[in-house]
């Protein structure tokens, strides 16, 4: 503490249950650790110049993994933050594997250091920590072989992982890596066949699945997606594992989501928002009134789920807007990543007399990735909870009103 810091002790009444009303100045109140990976499928090195500063900040610090369930590689992991992380019991972590073949890692992060960044996952596990990993899979790089020998390490040496997501590569048309494409039908059905194989000796093994894809791979197979029953937790749902077997879940019970958004700072009242980790949506006062038919607006990948799911549940007279992502382009389909520019194309496209639904994880107060703002869209949209409970009783207050 400075010369000049003072000691202030202060009583607050308030009642049972009710926020404090604090506010946290900052996440780690000195600056974060970036990230000194350059890893070519790192989406941060896809994006267009000109976007918000925060957007390109490239961190891997453990601590916004504790606080926000950012994914860390723990290259940048030291002796004092493993003892610091066991005496505090900073758990859960968010840690990105990608591969456990030495070699392979070090080179698909581009630092050497990546070739034995993972000894302290196996101390972290063995000391108790919670420890959710992820791998992206590159196709022709980390998948098939590599993919197997990464399952078979974890199973003998990190079972004690709490999950493993698989997640496809998402790439740009900003890409300027050579080495780097979207995953075949054939492929992702490949990564698909693998996991599936892999689930039973988990579950025998350790009594659990363990590993489990991102719904994105399922849609590149064109194969189904798996039910709530399917997963051992929705705790990366987040992470797109089993995201839409909880949205779905949610919208036929009309009760709210039951997967864990992680990050201890998700559920702590006057955590600092920080970057693209800033609470989604917008204010209420910019929702519209009702007019025309009632239009869903989302990516590629999820209208044909929406729709689906709308036909079967009696909501058939509400049409589902897909935006292609002309914007970043390549195999970029989810509805998280939709830029201003493409919704204001696709509903001029449209027509203007209609009420659009918009998720909130397109607008971060009121601003989509881009910076377009609600305002400049062609046509007034109310903005939804990203939440199939939230989705189902929008759709039910507007029938009401019709």
């Amino acid at each position: 503490m400075g010369e000049d810091a003072a000691t202030r002790h202060v009583v607050v009444d308030k009642p049972a249950g009710t926020p404090l009303g604090l506010a946290v100045a900052s996440a780690v109140f000195d600056r974060v650790r970036t990230c000194d990976n350059h890893c070519p499928f790192c989406f941060i090195y896809q994006l267009p110049k000109g976007m918000r500063r925060s957007l390109y900040v490239k961190d891997d610090d453990y601590r916004l993994s504790f606080l926000y369930g950012n994914f860390t590689t723990l290259t940048r992991f030291t002796e004092l933050d493993v003892e610091r992380v066991i005496t505090e019991k900073l758990s859960p972590l968010y840690v990105s594997i990608h591969t456990t073949d030495p070699e392979l890692r070090a080179t698909m992060l581009r630092n050497p250091r990546g070739a034995t960044s993972l000894r302290w996952l196996e101390i972290l596990l063995d000391a108790g920590i919670e420890v959710h990993g992820q791998v992206v899979l590159c196709p022709g790089i980390n998948d098939g072989a590599a993919l197997e020998r990464t399952l078979l390490d974890v199973l003998d040496q990190y079972g004690a992982l709490a999950s493993l997501g698989i997640v496809p590569l998402g790439l740009s048309d900003y890409s300027m890596e050579a080495s780097l494409r979207a995953h075949t039908t054939e492929e992702a059905a490949g990564a698909l066949d693998l996991v599936a194989a892999y689930q039973p000796l988990f579950q025998r093994a350790l009594g659990r699945r363990l590993v489990h894809a991102a719904d994105e791979l399922y849609l590149v197979a064109g194969r189904p997606l798996p039910s709530v029953e399917d997963y051992d937790s929705l705790d990366q749902a987040e992470n797109g594992i089993g995201l839409w077997a909880e949205f779905e879940r949610a919208f036929s019970r009309r009760r709210g989501t039951l997967a864990v958004r992680p990050g201890f700072f998700q559920s702590v009242d006057g955590a600092p928002a920080i970057g693209y980790r800033a609470p989604h949506g917008t204010p209420a006062e910019t929702d519209a009134g009702v007019r025309g038919r009632v239009v869903l607006v989302t990516g590629s990948y999820a209208a044909p789920l929406l729709d689906s799911l709308l036909e079967r549940s009696g909501f058939g007279d509400v049409d589902v807007l897909a935006v292609e992502n002309r914007f970043f382009g390549g195999n970029i389909a989810v509805a998280g990543l939709l830029c201003g520019e493409d919704v204001a194309s696709a509903i001029a496209r449209d027509g203007a007399d209609a009420t659009y639904l918009l998720p909130d994880s397109c607008v971060t107060n009121a601003r989509f990735l881009d910076g377009t703002e609600l305002s400049d869209l062609p046509a007034a949209v109310r903005v939804v909870e990203t939440d199939g409970a939230a989705l189902r009783r929008e759709l039910e207050t507007l029938s009401a009103h019709r």
